[in-house]
């Protein structure tokens, strides 16, 4: 499905667009750099789009929620941003700062404007600095990313929103192709599919489900409350396993319930972000928002695996986004600790888990936490609530793996069962320590 412009796509998600009034302002001839044919330019970028600037603002209805919109043309000028674009840009974030209404910027742009020189490039920190007073606001922020997404307006409009979905094929990418190393036009980094790999994009959807797509998002990030979120009922087995290491072995069984049972037993609806924008995905850190009954929860899962740095900087990620807008978060536990490997000391593991550990200690949100299978040592620990917790009957939470613990000590392999009962890592012995508040029923 072909993407003809910013009133197209305007029209394509959203009814009820009331357009913001636009007031005249003389620029000179030729704009401020007396740039010679600019006027021309302007004229035949305005016959060939029936506009009047590279985007389009107002208010419409998106699904049920009414969204200030930011819709950029790219056959004016190439969706390019000048000053009168940045006045326009400037207007609708300042709407929906007062009227605390979502806003959603529909990008397709190559990025500044040559004819206005460093006056268009200054208007990356203009419009930084309205993104920035949004998020401290607390009002939701979601990007598209159309065809072609480049330049100045990827690394701020773009990426500097809470949400950022691509348009499946769309170009996008810092570097515009005329202005990319020969050898890597064509490399697959600069494709939304390319960012939403290296972590930099939450999801990646056709053109024709964009309206779908946007209004539960919308739907999802407007639904606060300042309540706790409920404790998931245990799914696996109902009753704690005789001795430790039996629970251990328990909470290893592949067919065990994992995080994605519990997000779909727990959520009536849910999308998921995705990366840590730092180039980085784990798989095995689920992160996102969910609709329970009629109010949102940000969720962070560990699936079984051990967890990366990027899954660490991913729930980061998450949590702040929960602080912005006011959500409780809901963590579930399931790691076998954090990824050891050499790859992860390089990617900093220490530092991602002092970032998650610090974000989760100063949360100014609700932070609700269930143990559903192994939590193992400080991996497993930097995503638990301090003072909310609860475990299932099937899991265990110990300061390391029995395994691990026998030959720290230097006692024999065959010794295993008998740590494991001393390591006290029972979902009765974590009740009894105080380590957890109770025990998940079914």
């Amino acid at each position: 499905m072909a993407d003809p412009g910013a009133r197209w796509v305007i029209d394509l998600v959203a009814t009820d667009f009331d357009e913001f009034a636009v007031p005249a302002v003389d620029r000179g001839a030729d704009g401020p750099l007396a740039w010679a044919g600019y006027d021309a330019q302007r004229r035949a970028a305005a016959e060939r789009s029936g506009e009047t600037e590279s985007v389009v603002c107002g208010v419409g209805r998106v699904g049920g929620t009414r969204a200030v919109l930011i819709a950029f043309d790219f056959r004016f000028l190439g969706g390019s941003v000048g000053t009168g674009t940045g006045d326009r840009i400037e207007h609708a974030f300042a709407h929906a700062r007062r009227t605390r209404t979502p806003l959603v910027s529909l990008i397709a742009t190559g990025g500044s404007r040559m004819q206005e020189g460093m006056l268009s490039l200054r208007q990356l920190q203009r419009i930084a600095r309205q993104s920035t007073l949004l998020h401290e606001a607390g009002v939701p922020q979601l990007s598209v990313l159309r065809d072609p997404t480049t330049g100045g307006l990827w690394a701020s409009l773009g990426a500097g929103a809470d949400i950022v979905v691509g348009v499946a094929g769309a170009q996008v990418g810092f570097a515009g192709s005329r202005v990319r190393p020969s050898a890597d036009r064509d490399d697959p980094a600069y494709t939304a599919e390319g960012q939403f790999a290296g972590g930099h994009v939450d999801e990646v959807c056709e053109l024709e489900d964009l309206p779908s797509v946007v209004a539960e998002w919308l739907t999802l990030l407007s639904a606060s409350s300042p309540e706790p979120a409920d404790v998931p009922r245990a799914l696996g087995a109902g009753v704690p396993a005789a001795d430790g290491w039996s629970t251990v072995l328990g909470a290893r069984s592949p067919g065990r319930p994992r995080a994605d049972a519990y997000l779909d037993d727990y959520f009536d609806l849910r999308r998921a972000i995705s990366g840590d924008r730092c180039g980085g995905v784990d798989p095995g850190m689920l992160c996102g928002i969910g609709l329970r009954g009629r109010r949102s929860v940000a969720y962070a899962a560990q699936t079984g695996t051990a967890t990366t740095p990027a899954g660490f900087r991913t729930a980061v990620r998450l949590i702040r986004i929960a602080e912005r807008l006011g959500l409780p978060v809901l963590t579930l536990v399931d790691t076998p600790g954090a990824a050891n490997d050499a790859a992860a000391e390089r990617a900093g593991v220490g530092p991602a888990i002092a970032d998650l550990f610090s974000t989760i200690a100063a949360a100014r949100v609700p932070v609700t936490t269930l143990v559903i299978g192994e939590g193992g040592s400080g991996g497993a620990l930097a995503l638990a609530a301090p003072d909310r917790m609860w475990i299932t009957p099937d899991a265990y939470f110990s300061v390391i793996a029995p395994e691990l613990s026998t030959a720290i000590l230097k006692r024999s392999p065959d010794a295993v069962r008998e740590t494991a009962e001393q390591l006290r890592l029972r979902p009765t012995d974590l009740l009894e320590l105080g380590v957890v508040r109770g025990i998940a029923t079914r």
